[in-house]
């Protein structure tokens, strides 16, 4: 990665890094920095993923520097998911997963599934040490480097994403009408999960047969108190929304999963049995030392 950073000093570029790390199975070469540590092996491994992380990151903005584009690039840096890990788990009670006082974990429509601190480092241009809560989403992010690069969209590109261009200088964050999340995990016959927010309003259904919860984040944000009795109206809103925003698409009904995806998944995982059975190995795998 720093070596195709390195060959585009002349040129502009867009890199998007999708960093594998930190995941399961949480296995790494080097324990480092927390080779001593009282913690069992994955506990150390998914720590010095994240330290790795953290390094890669630092190099590659030294290499920015070294070539003098760091004042001429902007760079975005979040994870995918909130939590990732049960509070209760061996990783997230020694990470203290839950320490943030919300509610939930990945693959949930709650706040510490969904709700995910990030940054953008572009120096002379996003404020240095500015901190803010105001929400965006991943699908902000393309209308926002188009805007940056000055292009337009492909024909025919649709998105819910606004542009985030004048926020990371330091303005607020773009008005939008709501944010949509769909979660298609069909556990057991409930379908999929839905939640929408709208100002500080925040609707969680946890199934397409499942009743819509209303919580206030401003008061509430760890989603301790459903206030969807009282507030029929809401309620009323929130359907609304889901209705308006889901896109009919066979591969992914809202009341079922999709018996393609089944056969799909069935056959990816029969594979992965297959291979780990085998102890496989890619023929362009690198020994470690």
């Amino acid at each position: 990665m720093l070596e195709w950073v390195r060959e585009q000093k002349e040129n502009p570029f867009f890199l998007f890094y999708a960093i594998t790390l930190p995941h399961g199975p949480h296995e790494i070469d080097d324990f480092g920095i927390y080779q001593d540590k009282p913690w069992s092996d994955r506990q150390k491994s998914y720590a010095a993923q994240v330290t790795r992380i953290d390094r890669d990151i630092g190099e590659l903005v030294d290499v920015l520097k070294e070539l003098g584009q760091d004042k001429n690039t902007l760079i975005v840096f979040a994870g995918d998911n909130g939590s990732s890990f049960n509070p209760n788990s061996e990783i997230g009670k020694l990470f203290q997963q839950d320490a943030n006082g919300l509610r939930g974990y990945k693959r949930g429509m709650y706040e510490g599934a969904l709700r995910q601190a990030a940054f953008a480092w572009w120096p002379g241009v996003v404020p240095a040490g500015r901190v803010s809560d105001e929400p965006w989403a991943f699908w902000d992010l393309m209308p926002t480097f188009v805007e940056l690069a000055g292009i337009e969209e492909p024909a025919g590109y649709q998105t819910d994403g606004l542009s985030l261009a004048s926020y990371l200088k330091g303005g607020p964050a773009p008005e939008r009408d709501y944010f949509y999340w769909e979660l298609h995990e069909e556990r057991g016959e409930v379908g999929a999960f839905q939640a929408a927010r709208w100002q500080d309003w925040k609707a969680v259904r946890n199934g397409f047969k499942k009743p819509i919860e209303i919580y206030d984040l401003a008061k509430d944000a760890g989603e301790k108190n459903d206030l969807a009795k009282d507030h029929p109206d809401l309620v009323a809103k929130a359907k609304a929304i889901f209705e308006d925003a889901h896109q009919e698409d066979p591969n992914w009904p809202l009341t079922h999963r999709a018996e393609e995806r089944t056969k799909v998944s069935n056959e990816a995982w029969a594979v992965k049995k297959k291979r780990d059975a085998s102890q496989y190995i890619p023929a362009n795998a690198v020994p470690l030392k």
